[in-house]
């Protein structure tokens, strides 16, 4: 049993995602157990003042790849086909397991200090990965894209060789913070065969898919001429890649019938507006999205194209891009982007607990520091949550009961460690490769 903690007087985002003023939240064995506007008479083993702060449930980025931290800064001003085969590929090709594994701890640092709690995560090295967050407290969906140009057999990769291994470590299935995802990188980079069966073991173990899907007009098109016609969604679909939850990064090119597609499919919308601009990749059709009845929720991708992982930068530019795409200002209100950062973003991960604040589920939330002048006046504090506040004014950070950042303190984390070797891994791999 963990430490229960009562927050008194703090003004909250509520499961209808509308704001409640002067509350009480009661936190007990990793669940919230109270919520009242009246003061609990069970008794808490910890109190915090909840006074000039907004708790909010803590944010999920389902697009990222986490150790790409120690690419921060290096592949900048590039094409996204020359990011990747010129700056990005050559790079990766010289990380270690331990590269990865303290990539992943300074970049679990950064989401905690920006009220996230949890990762939609592609990269390779994945026990380390299972490793890193076990020991941080947060949470992730992991997988290993799988790359494949030729007729290799299947089960010779090693990326299947590696979620053959997860299986079966105990470690990794008996922990529910830790899951395990298949993902296909996309269609440009793998083949029919593999797609079709990484598809089938995804459904034969229960697992989520995550893809790349129409990042770029390129991409999308080509798919098109090779595969008589078909585009990305309706390739995937063939295949069987939307057997099972799907989260779907970029989606910025789909057309006609792909809304549809992944509509009827329950496939998850991963927006990555920021990445999206700085690689010039272009503006997704989220109002179409939402129209369609797709479940929309808010990522970062990599600090490589990025060059951040703090999601309120993200939140802004969901509510703010496109509205001026669509030419609708009254298009994604203030709790509808609050939702895409939390809510649709546990709903993608399958953590059907998680992602809102209510009596009996998971306590994941921050808490924002609202005596800041940006912040007032309040005529409505969830829009000034999405359009004024900044992710460092987040000042307390939970997962599953647990305090993991608080007022410049992390409380599972070796922060300068992380951060020192980190870069000095990555400098050298720099060096190396003469970047």
């Amino acid at each position: 049993m963990g430490e229960s903690i009562l927050i008194k007087h703090v003004d909250l985002v509520n499961e209808s995602f509308e704001l409640k003023k002067d509350m009480f939240i009661g936190i007990s064995d990793g669940k919230i157990d109270y919520i009242s506007s009246n003061e609990p008479t069970k008794k808490y083993d910890t109190t915090k003042d909840g006074k000039n702060k907004l708790a909010c449930p803590a944010f999920y980025n389902i697009h990222t790849h986490l150790p790409m931290v120690l690419l921060r800064g290096y592949a900048e001003n590039y094409a996204l086909s020359d990011w990747l085969n010129k700056r990005v590929f050559p790079f990766e090709a010289q990380l270690n397991s331990d590269d990865i594994y303290y990539g992943t701890l300074l970049a679990q640092a950064e989401m905690l200090r920006f009220g996230c709690i949890s990762s939609t995560e592609m990269y390779f090295s994945l026990s380390r990965l299972f490793e890193a967050t076990a020991e941080s407290g947060l949470k992730i969906n992991a997988s290993n894209a799988i790359i494949c140009f030729d007729n290799e057999n299947f089960e010779t990769l090693s990326e299947y060789k590696e979620y053959m291994e997860c299986l079966s470590n105990e470690s990794i299935k008996s922990n529910p913070r830790l899951k395990l995802d298949m993902a296909i990188h996309a269609e440009y980079t793998t083949n029919p065969k593999i797609i079709e069966l990484a598809s089938a073991m995804a459904k034969q173990y229960g697992m989520n898919m995550h893809i790349h899907l129409s990042e770029t007009k390129s991409e999308h098109e080509e798919c098109k001429r090779r595969r008589d016609g078909l585009t990305p969604a309706a390739y995937f679909e063939k295949l069987g890649a939307f057997d099972v939850p799907c989260t779907a990064a970029h989606c910025v090119y789909l057309e006609g019938e792909d809304f549809g597609i992944l509509a009827r499919n329950g496939v998850t919308v991963a927006n990555n507006p920021i990445s999206n601009l700085k690689l010039a990749s272009g503006f997704a059709n989220v109002e179409q999205m939402l129209k369609s009845g797709i479940n929309v929720g808010l990522g970062t991708d990599g600090a490589a194209s990025n060059n951040n992982l703090n999601l309120f930068e993200e939140l802004k530019l969901y509510a703010t891009l496109n509205k001026a795409v669509s030419g609708d200002p009254t298009l994604i209100t203030p709790s509808q982007a609050i939702y895409a950062a939390s809510r649709a973003g546990a709903l993608s991960q399958g953590r059907e607990d998680c992602g809102m604040l209510k009596v009996g589920y998971a306590a994941d939330l921050f808490l924002i520091d609202t005596d800041k002048p940006y912040m007032h006046p309040a005529h409505d504090m969830l829009a000034n949550l999405v359009y004024s506040a900044q992710g460092s004014d987040v000042v307390l950070t939970m997962c599953d009961g647990k305090i993991l950042y608080e007022n410049g303190v992390y409380k599972t984390i070796d922060v300068e460690k992380a951060r020192y070797e980190t870069e000095h891994r990555a400098y050298a791999i720099a060096s190396k490769i003469g970047g």
